[in-house]
């Protein structure tokens, strides 16, 4: 920014009240303005894990990609073959540079009935790279595939933990065990009738107003699906799900929910500068179809491996590393951590980071600088709490 410059006022999503009404301790994130905490980041953390939590997740980018060679396009520009999904299956996957270097990750739900002249794909990036990322879809797009951002007409709301579909089940009267782990399917809104199984080949967002669409993904590795639904109906159902036993979730809470399961945050784990590889997302990679990227990635398999990354957990307690945080091996210093924080299911302090890979193997001793001290610290296998996909599926 210049100086003197007017900074560009913050986005604020459809629960911008809603978080006031609860108290949030609001904070820039993105260019929107998102809850940090509500009451406190650990009892939120523990709600996800031991009950149910709410979050507010409208910032993250929400676009529509639909016409015949809409599939082609996505196969083309990420990691996983689109061309194959079908209805009602969500793809964790990766955009890329020529180099193989991770732009950004994104979520994709094909939401259409089975006809291949009207494939509709939902796309969700992170919400610093939503524009980026809809550039660079737009700059190969065919002139049969259209392309739309629906931020600000839908909302997206995350429930997560072990007792999200008996809430819904009950808020809804939703027959949720059918919708398996990454998977999509429209529910009536009114909750008619009871035991009413998802459906697919509906209008997105124009549907919306009567079906909303739920994915059963989330960030946390609990039992969780996100909402998606109408602006306007975004505040009535927060509440609603808060009143039948929903905690408010903010982002602190999000980001150490994740860090257990090693998560890749955008900005920290890449930021243009690694690949899926290195990050150890291979299964991620669908190496059966040509995509942006693919030839450097297959160079990197034949090579191998400079760095991987991996998971530390510190053996002091009370000594939590950070962002940044210097990396030790045999008192000289290897790797800075890319995420760290408190686990609270551990109670340790835990970290990620991309390590030379002869030291990135499960058991390996090392250290973590923190105020000029070096302590102590071994390397785990990822997730460091095992993921919790109970409820079907």
């Amino acid at each position: 920014m210049t100086a003197g410059a007017v900074p560009e006022p913050l986005a604020k999503t459809a629960l911008h009240d809603f978080h006031e009404r609860h108290h949030a301790h609001l904070v820039p994130f993105s260019g929107w303005e998102m809850p940090l905490y509500y009451g406190g980041i650990l009892a939120e953390h523990r709600a996800v894990r031991e009950a149910v939590g709410l979050f507010d997740v409208s910032h993250m980018g929400i676009y529509t990609v639909e016409g015949g060679h809409a599939a082609e396009l996505l196969s083309r520009r990420t990691t996983a073959r689109v061309e194959a999904l079908a209805p009602g299956r969500v793809r964790y996957t990766f955009l890329l540079e020529s180099t193989g270097a991770i732009v950004d990750d994104l979520l994709i739900s094909r939401i259409d009935d089975g006809d291949p002249r009207g494939r509709r794909f939902v796309v969700i990036p992170n919400a610093g790279r939503a524009s980026e990322v809809e550039e660079i879809l737009r700059q190969h797009r065919g002139p049969d595939t259209t392309i739309q951002r629906w931020n600000g007409r839908v909302a997206l709301l995350a429930l997560q933990g072990p007792r999200s579909r008996a809430l819904l089940e009950s808020a809804f009267g939703w027959s949720l065990g059918g919708l398996g782990f990454y998977r999509a399917a429209f529910f009536p809104a009114d909750g008619t009738p009871p035991g009413a199984a998802g459906r697919l080949g509906l209008e997105f967002p124009g549907a919306l107003a009567r079906d909303w669409l739920v994915s059963r993904t989330g960030y946390t590795g609990e039992l969780g699906y996100e909402l998606f639904v109408p602006a306007e109906a975004a505040d009535r159902l927060a509440e609603r799900l808060v009143a039948a036993g929903a905690t408010p979730v903010g982002l602190g809470a999000r980001d150490t929910l994740r860090l257990e399961k090693g998560y890749l945050l955008s900005g920290q784990e890449f930021h243009r500068d690694r690949t899926p590889l290195e990050a150890g997302q291979e299964r991620f990679v669908e190496f059966d179809h040509p995509f942006v990227g693919r030839t450097a990635l297959e160079e990197e398999r034949q090579k191998g491996l400079p760095v991987r990354l991996a998971g530390l957990v510190v053996e002091e307690a009370g000594a939590v590393p950070r962002h940044g945080t210097p990396i030790l091996s045999e008192g000289r210093p290897v790797a800075t951590a890319t995420s760290g924080g408190p686990s609270p299911t551990l109670g340790r302090g835990i970290a990620l980071a991309y390590l030379p890979s002869a030291l990135a193997q499960a058991g390996t001793t090392l250290a973590v600088e923190l105020r000029g001290r070096a302590v102590p610290a071994h390397v785990v296998p990822l997730p460091f709490v095992p993921a919790a996909r109970a409820g079907g599926g």
